[in-house]
């Protein structure tokens, strides 16, 4: 698994690059997994706009993965390694001895063939799951649930990894990859290895072109509004607007703390990710 450069047969083709793909096993979804997948183009059921700058990019399937690893004792085999245009990671289609198949998110260096299981105690092995409490300190870990048997929840983007740093009373301290140290409870399931498709950080996607592609529509800067569109908007010249950086709602816009307070889950954060 590599990044490709392109060609630089137009300016916008000049600094692009591409995935190679190499470990993709086949172009054809198993469609009693895929389901539609609709556009709202930032709008809600009202039709205004509460998500800015989304609109357009190609059409695509919803495929449905299998965060949960709830079917416990039944071993399955990796039949394909594919491609999701949803999620920046691979996902996997498995086959389990009873006959059912789903797709799941694919674990760094998992090939087709490897035999994988859900249980308390299967061997922690890439695309084994099996509760914290069964997993050994210092492996890295992905798909983490945060409530028990809810699926997991963190730790699911390409190349993404955590590791359980210890074990006190009915929670493990768990380093995630953000740098924010989390108490999750050892009933919580996780799923063994590191998220594939390692080098899509280093991807460069080279024109405005493909981010269309990908339904983003152009990010307007709040200065180059009017007055009616955004508080920082209007002015002569390149005006500063006259006020802190905020969003169009007037919430600060540049690192300003906008988290409320006594959140329930902050009794199970130990260090922030923004903790220097």
């Amino acid at each position: 698994m590599a990044v490709r450069q392109y060609k630089p047969t137009s300016p916008g083709r000049r600094f692009g690059s591409v995935s190679d793909f190499a470990e993709i096993t086949t172009t054809e979804p198993y469609k009693p997994l895929l389901r539609p997948k609709n556009k709202s183009g930032g709008r809600n059921v009202y039709g205004h706009t509460t998500s800015r700058f989304r609109g357009g990019g190609a059409k695509q399937q919803y495929r449905v993965i299998d965060f949960k690893r709830d079917k416990l004792g039944v071993p399955a085999r990796v039949l394909t390694i594919e491609y999701d245009p949803n999620r920046n990671c691979r996902i996997a289609l498995v086959g389990y001895a009873d006959g059912e198949k789903r797709y799941i998110l694919a674990p760094r260096d998992l090939a087709v063939g490897t035999t994988i299981i859900s249980d308390e105690n299967a061997e922690p092995r890439a695309g084994n799951s099996l509760p914290l409490r069964n997993i050994p300190p210092g492996v890295p870990i992905h798909n983490i649930e945060l409530t028990r048997g809810k699926g997991g929840q963190l730790v699911r983007s390409a190349g993404g990894a955590a590791v359980v740093a210890a074990k006190e009373g009915n929670y493990a301290q768990v380093n995630l990859p953000s740098g924010e140290v989390r108490r999750i409870h050892m009933d919580c399931r996780a799923t063994i290895g590191q998220v594939g498709n390692v080098e899509h950080q280093i991807i460069s996607i080279g024109k405005a072109g493909r981010k269309r592609h990908m339904g983003r529509r152009p990010h307007v800067r709040g200065m180059a509004m009017n007055p009616v569109a955004h508080p920082m908007g209007g002015g002569e010249g390149r005006a500063g607007g006259g006020r802190v950086p905020v969003s169009p709602w007037g919430k600060l816009a540049k690192g300003g703390k906008t988290r409320p307070k006594n959140k329930i889950t902050n009794k199970f954060i130990i260090r922030r990710r923004t903790q220097k």
